[in-house]
């Protein structure tokens, strides 16, 4: 969006409304995304073998809900950042309150747990390579949302672009998921939580210039 662009959208009185276009464009670029890091997913990883047995324990779903409440969390973020002048309103506690609700059951899982497997359920088997591998898959889904963004007018570049990235990571794990077979909460609270800061970081530190306009 052109300065131009914005003085009339704010001279119209619409520069805190969420447009049809505004909910296109993130449509548009976290459909896009998700396939290519879905496919990236199917063909570079692969399904886990056992996701129909997986698909009926806790444990996984627990996964799925954290990961997802994170994703729900940053997509509203995102939004309301492109938008000039639209307030945060509570979504930023939305975003806080998965992530202290996969502590609290990490923390009590150690604390019940045998403790001569806390550190299996810490580290699993995949922790050298989960973070890694989620930020993989968050590549074409954080360009999406950047090519979304561009096209608004985001004026907190900073910020949008670490959420832009967080958005990307919390999506590309919930793809991860699939393929992970890592399910005990504190792996999942340390270790996925990871690879989500990773293109968050790579996004707070790159948005001032992805997202000049």
């Amino acid at each position: 969006m052109s300065t131009g662009d914005l003085v009339t959208l704010l001279a119209t009185g619409a520069g805190a409304a969420t447009t049809d276009a505004t909910s296109r464009r993130f449509a548009i670029a976290m459909t896009c995304g998700t396939v290519v890091a879905m496919l990236l997913m199917i063909f570079l990883l692969g399904v886990r073998p056992d996701l129909r047995e997986a698909i009926f324990l806790p444990k996984f779903w627990i996964k799925v809900a954290f990961v997802g409440c994170v994703a729900a969390a940053t997509l509203l973020l995102s939004i309301r950042l492109s938008l000039p002048g639209f307030p945060l309103g509570r979504a930023p506690v939305g975003l806080a309150i998965p992530v202290f609700a996969i502590w609290a059951v990490a923390a009590t899982a150690l604390f019940n747990g045998d403790p001569a497997q806390r550190a299996q359920m810490f580290f699993g088997d995949t922790w050298v390579v989960c973070p890694f591998l989620i930020a993989m898959l968050s590549v074409p889904i954080f360009a999406g949302v950047i090519w979304a963004m561009r096209g608004l007018a985001p004026t907190r570049l900073r910020l949008a672009g670490g959420i832009a990235g967080l958005l990307a990571g919390a999506t590309g794990a919930l793809i991860y998921c699939l393929h992970c077979p890592e399910m005990e909460a504190p792996f999942v609270g340390f270790w996925y939580l990871l690879g989500m800061l990773i293109p968050a970081g790579i996004g707070a530190l790159s948005g001032r210039r992805l997202l000049r306009w």
